[in-house]
């Protein structure tokens, strides 16, 4: 099963990717986490890694492109993975289906959950003042006015990543505002219904 999860901040990829993980027994793959295990490890990919964020520079999609591609070699992968913030941008895309291609590989799925960004910056401010009520801490970027911020740089770099992806006849879209457990079900229909393509 090899799966990409799309949709903005706060839409609950990160939910669905831990009962994904449970019942495939694949891993989730986040490039930040992939990132600073080649760093740590000293691969010769990480070594390139470092050398740039060292520099204060951001990490190239070849760069990115090549910590993957060391990661989904791994024997854990070998049933698959889901990548979860990756692909970013349609170049991205394109350089992860060349390199799926040159491993004799293929997506099973692109699933992304559509959520009402209103009703999830409601969410946000009801969560602060919850927070806030109970003599909480909030996070510096858990706020309404941060994460708009973080919506509208989704929309604009990601939101083109959907439509690559439903051009090529591959995106199934889910609704991310209904219950966790109907989400769950919706993903797993939209699965099915891409294994069946």
């Amino acid at each position: 099963m090899r799966l990409i999860l799309l949709g903005p901040p706060g839409a609950g990829k990160g939910t669905q990717s831990a009962r994904l993980v449970e019942k495939y027994s694949i891993p989730q793959l986040s490039t930040g986490d992939m990132l600073r295990a080649a760093v740590a490890a000293g691969t010769p990919i990480g070594l390139k890694a470092k050398a740039v964020m060292d520099a204060g520079g951001l990490v190239s999609d070849d760069i990115v492109l090549g910590i993957i591609a060391d990661r989904i070699d791994q024997a854990d992968a070998a049933k698959g993975f889901i990548l979860d913030g990756f692909p970013r941008t349609v170049k991205q895309a394109e350089g992860l289906d060349r390199l799926l291609a040159d491993k004799g590989l293929r997506l099973d799925a692109v699933v992304e959950l559509k959520v009402n960004e209103a009703e999830l910056l409601g969410r946000i401010g009801k969560r602060v003042e919850e927070t806030l009520a109970a003599g909480g801490k909030v996070r510096a970027d858990d706020n309404p006015e941060a994460f708009k911020t973080r919506l509208d740089a989704y929309r604009e770099l990601t939101a083109p990543v959907s439509a690559y992806y439903a051009k090529r006849g591959e995106l199934r879209a889910v609704d991310g505002m209904a219950p966790i457990a109907a989400v769950s079900g919706a993903i797993d229909e939209a699965i099915a219904a891409s294994q069946r393509v």
